[in-house]
């Protein structure tokens, strides 16, 4: 008698979109609808015993995400409550978030506050049940065969993959990261805060032929000779090509890379994506997971919330 694999956020959600599909008798939306999700859910073996999943509510409060409870009165009713001073895709993958509490970890719990204390700060069990909504939240808002279709055989740049954000209705953070998961290519994306690396998440293929930036300090400051360093350089969407070396310091002196930036409006905020050409797998020296996600400060969780 086998046993039946684990729910996962990814699991979870790719069921939630064969459902989707049952409900609307038609292809999903790119954009999917999560007011439908909601209402949905309780009739789905995933709502068993729940009546109804309220509407979402704002809440405004700077160190506020997100909030799942219960209702004390009524067990068999749900509520969601989210930070309503950010931006509408931000707002779209809390309340995402959210479902996955609801999906994932209900019988654990009646209440889920998702701030920024218990977000970051928060004992292993804490963050690991945070790490799992947002898989689910980004399986489910950015189906991966879709971007894989949309990515594949496609010269990549950030106004190609801020116009598939915009179709999933998702932060360009957010599609960064994914992209980073499904591409083929050997790519990695870093991502700075007032000048210093927060975090750095690699592709399958980056990571199978070790292809990572060169660590210099602690905390990581943008390398000499990148876009990264340059704060006469705002946005490089088109990207610019350069030696591989000057990032990866394993690279042949042969190897480029295209690197791309983005800032966002005060500039003390940067996404860096390199896309390097390809190379033969080297051998391991650690085993590391398909897609790689180094922390660079000990605050890091999945950073588009």
């Amino acid at each position: 008698m086998t046993t039946a694999p684990p729910l996962t956020g990814s699991i979870a959600a790719s069921k939630l979109h064969h459902w989707l599909r049952a409900w609307y008798a038609e292809p999903v939306r790119e954009a999917v609808d999560l007011e439908v999700v909601r209402q949905m859910l309780p009739s789905t073996p995933f709502g068993a015993g729940v009546r109804e999943i309220r509407p979402p509510v704002p809440f405004d409060d700077a160190a506020f995400e997100g909030m799942l409870a219960r209702d004390p009165t009524d067990p068999a009713v749900w509520g969601i409550a989210y930070n309503g001073s950010v931006s509408p895709e931000r707002q779209r993958f809390t309340i995402a978030h959210e479902l996955g509490h609801f999906v994932l970890h209900r019988e654990r719990q009646p209440r889920f506050g998702c701030d920024k204390e218990s977000v970051y700060s928060g004992h292993e069990t804490m963050r690991q049940i945070e790490r799992e909504a947002d898989d689910f939240a980004a399986n489910l808002l950015m189906p991966g065969d879709l971007l894989r279709r949309w990515t594949a055989n496609r010269r990549i740049d950030l106004h190609e993959l801020s116009a598939i954000a915009q179709r999933f209705q998702v932060s360009f953070e957010a599609l960064c990261i994914r992209f980073i998961k499904y591409t083929g290519e050997r790519a990695i994306l870093v991502y700075w805060d007032n000048g210093y690396a927060k975090y750095e998440w690699r592709s399958s293929s980056a990571v199978k032929t070790r292809a990572r930036i060169r660590r210099t300090d602690d905390p990581q400051e943008p390398l000499p000779g990148t876009l990264a360093a340059d704060a006469s350089v705002a946005q490089a969407w088109e990207g610019v090509e350069m030696p591989a070396a000057i990032w990866c310091p394993e690279e042949a002196p042969y190897m480029k890379l295209r690197e791309f930036k983005h800032s966002y409006g005060a500039k003390d905020r940067v996404l860096t994506l390199l896309l390097l050409e390809s190379a033969e797998p080297r051998g391991w020296r650690d085993e590391e997971p398909a897609d790689s996600y180094d922390k660079f400060t000990s605050t890091g969780q999945y950073p588009v919330r």
